[in-house]
């Protein structure tokens, strides 16, 4: 009977332990409204939503199971079609026709944070990708005593705003009021170019092989913890304990780094942010004059981020 009782208790605390869950807070430090998308990986527990909208300055609370694993987005310029009801976005549409994406993932160009929680060692590995391309600024910082001992447990993410910047070959632009004609997203040199070469696959479907090129240096120069192509593995995983919560930001500000509780720079890493390089928003890149061409001949703009000056950056470090 006592065995039978233990059992029984073992088996209910197993069940608990394996029902804990996470929590990620979601906030819209941008001037617009962003609809978050979330995809659960192949086998992973979902989470209760999959979509829905944050005004500005709108924060939302979200469970994750224990063991979860899957990508998280901004979806932007967003609306519902009068005569049909669908739901539709510029950037990021997941496809569903609703706020939900039930399912659906990203449609590139969009920036990505990527999430195994628990997962080898009991670690929580995360990442933010510029690999499908860049829609919006986003930031995810770990939170907790992990966060506060560094080490790997740092905040990763591209604070810069490079929809402005984006080398013409790369940029998506929209004719829409909303956005004012100019750059709402910038293409990965796969999904504008779809050579193997960029794509990281066929006879670049290695390390050996597949190398950093000019476009995928445009993203890393300015968000050196992200990842800007396939193999990008080294300098944009990061990992933290498994009783970790994260703060996920989109448009953050030096403000949303320092609230992490920890200090951004990870011993050995790259900076959160390259404080030689940050760029202008579209409508300030006329009146900026530093421009400059990458190695191999493609240009884009180096210039002074309007919202995070060179001072606030080397206040980071």
């Amino acid at each position: 009977m006592a065995r039978a009782h233990l059992a029984l208790v073992s088996f209910f605390a197993a069940s608990i332990i394996g029902a804990a869950s996470k929590s990620f807070t979601i906030a819209n430090n941008c001037e617009h409204t962003v609809w978050p998308g979330i995809l659960s990986s192949a086998g992973s527990a979902g989470v209760d939503t999959t979509g829905f909208a944050l005004a500005p300055g709108e924060s939302r609370a979200l469970s994750v199971p224990s063991g979860w694993s899957g990508r998280l987005w901004g979806r932007t310029l967003c609306s519902t079609d009068a005569a049909t009801g669908r739901f539709a976005c510029v950037t990021g549409d997941c496809g569903s026709g609703r706020q939900d994406c039930g399912g659906g993932g990203a449609a590139p160009p969009a920036t990505l944070a990527e999430f195994t929680m628990d997962g080898s060692g009991g670690m929580d590995f995360y990442d933010v990708s510029l690999v499908d391309g860049y829609n919006l600024p986003m930031l995810v910082a770990p939170q907790g005593a992990a966060a506060a001992a560094g080490g790997s447990c740092v905040p990763t993410g591209c604070m810069a705003d490079l929809n402005g910047a984006c080398p013409a070959d790369l940029r998506v632009a929209a004719s829409t009021t909303s956005s004012g004609g100019g750059g709402v997203a910038c293409k990965s040199a796969c999904e504008a170019f779809g050579s193997a070469q960029y794509c990281c696959n066929g006879d670049y479907g290695n390390p050996s092989t597949c190398k950093p090129s000019a476009y995928s240096q445009f993203f890393k120069n300015a968000c050196p913890r992200a990842y800007s192509y396939a193999y990008d593995d080294a300098t944009s995983t990061f990992t933290c304990a498994g009783d970790t919560a994260y703060a996920i930001t989109f448009c953050p500000s030096t403000t949303s780094v320092k609230a992490a509780g920890g200090s951004p720079q990870a011993q050995g890493a790259l900076p959160l942010m390259n404080a030689t390089m940050v760029y202008l928003g579209g409508d300030q890149v006329g009146s900026a004059t530093a421009a400059a061409r990458l190695p191999s001949g493609l240009l884009h703009h180096v210039v002074v981020l309007a919202v995070v000056s060179l001072a606030l950056a080397g206040a980071l470090y």
